[in-house]
């Protein structure tokens, strides 16, 4: 209780603050809007969003009209059941000597460093799968050759890669636990991949029966792993290395502390060996979503927490280890509230609200109104609504960027069926639609706003 007390003590008058849009949430309540309308991911929208991520999104908006307070309670409960979990699977592993809730402590006070970890990003909801994966890979050590426990972390790891595909990185790990605990690591390993591809094979299905697998390829699968929409809507890489500072200096300063503690049992070494190899994958992760991925600090939280064991053990000098535990909860404080602090602006760190979605002052005109934009600039749906499947316009180049070809052109007639009120044109594409695709773009006037268009009435 006084734990999570600590925390919300830290977020909650954030709240009070402001709540400023992120890109991230945006996009999630625009893909949320078309699929509670009825639009099936990738064949009524493009978008590159893994399918159980979208699906959330949908039944999120089934509860409220972009429930932004929804979300942000949500990225903070899973926050902590994550650092529950992991708390409880280091106590109960003995994989310290010494037990507690400190490794919790430690995982929500990193994890208050950035606001990135206040959105319910896909990648936040998958990691929480895989650290309960990880309590599924671990009594292979103790209880033995456990056919269900193995399934059930493979199953976890798919899950997981549904929300956000480079996840599935993490069979890596898995693999490696395989190895080190288990005793017949080929079939084993067997298992774990039998696990993983079950959740695929299920919504593969389903794609199957919707007409929406060969889009599943096109606009998730083949986009995510060539890296065409890693970091899209993330913050700016420099900002993101300068507020991971502090969790790389905590970090660094608990691996020298670990490695100069003296392990006394073999399964302890093995879980060490198990964390270091997390740190890898995790870095394998970042270098896939481009280092903007939203939520990628979440990744190396557990491994953070377990080092962070040896730094807060007990020593000679406890007031120093307390002193420590005092500058790390008002530094995060500090980073978390330099837009109002005195000495915040001595920070070489944006605030959040640079970050934050404000509307086009250009097409302020234009509210409430059903809207596509030809282009990449998504703030005009911020008081306005999607009504075609695209959205992400990178992939939107399947359909406009090959009008000369037919196949194209009966996608865009076809897609068009139900023409939005208002057309924001920024890359100067509707004389070419007009010429092209007269009943679909041919009903659309100019207006007194330069590239926006207001489609005629009958």
């Amino acid at each position: 209780m006084v734990l999570l007390l600590l925390v919300l003590a830290v977020r909650l008058p954030l709240l009070w603050l402001g709540l400023p849009l992120s890109a991230v949430e945006l996009h999630a309540f625009l893909i949320g809007e078309r699929l509670h309308s009825g639009a099936v991911p990738y064949r009524d929208l493009y978008d590159s969003t893994a399918p159980l991520a979208s699906t959330l999104y949908g039944l999120l908006e089934a509860l409220g009209s972009r429930p932004l307070w929804l979300y942000r309670a949500l990225a903070l409960a899973l926050l902590v059941v994550q650092a529950v979990r992991l708390n409880r699977i280091l106590n109960r592993a003995d994989v310290h000597p010494e037990r507690g809730y400190v490794a919790a402590l430690t995982y929500l006070l990193v994890a208050s460093v950035t606001s990135d970890l206040d959105i319910l990003s896909p990648l936040l909801v998958g990691h929480t799968l895989v650290v309960y994966a990880l309590s599924a890979l671990l009594p292979t050590s103790r209880e033995g050759y456990d056919n269900r426990r193995l399934f059930q972390a493979g199953f976890l790891l798919g899950l997981a890669a549904l929300f956000y595909l480079p996840l599935a990185l993490f069979l890596v790990l898995a693999l490696f636990a395989v190895i080190i605990f288990a005793a017949n690591s080929f079939r084993s390993f067997l298992l774990l991949l039998c696990g993983f591809f079950f959740p695929y094979v299920v919504v593969g299905t389903v794609l199957l029966y919707v007409d929406a697998l060969p889009a599943f390829s096109q606009f998730h699968l083949h986009p995510t792993l060539t890296g065409l929409t890693a970091g899209a809507d993330g913050m700016p890489r420099l900002v993101q290395l300068r507020l991971l500072i502090l969790p790389g200096v905590l970090l660094a300063a608990a691996l020298l502390r670990t490695f100069a503690t003296s392990l006394g049992l073999v399964f302890q070494v093995k879980f060490l060996q198990l964390m270091l190899v997390w740190l890898v994958v995790t870095i394998a992760i970042i270098i896939v979503g481009d280092g903007r991925a939203p939520g990628t600090l979440v990744l190396a939280l557990p491994p953070l927490t377990y080092f962070g064991l040896f730094l807060w053990q007990r020593a000679q000098r406890p007031w120093l280890l307390e002193l420590l535990l005092v500058v790390l909860i008002g530094t995060v404080v500090g980073i978390r509230y330099r837009s109002v602090l005195p000495f915040g602006n001595l920070l070489p760190i944006p605030a959040e609200e640079s970050f934050a979605v404000q509307p086009n002052p250009a097409y302020a005109s234009v509210r409430n109104q059903t809207l596509l934009v030809l282009g990449s600039d998504r703030r005009p749906y911020l008081s306005n609504r999607l009504v075609t499947p695209y959205l992400d316009w990178r992939l939107a180049q399947q359909d406009f960027g090959h009008l000369n070809e037919y196949a194209a052109a009966f996608r865009l007639a076809h897609n068009m069926r139900h023409p939005p009120a208002y057309l924001i044109d920024e890359r100067n594409l509707l004389p070419e639609l007009r010429y092209k695709l007269p009943t679909a773009f041919g009903r659309y006037e100019p207006t007194s706003t330069p590239h926006l268009f207001k489609l005629k009435s009958d």
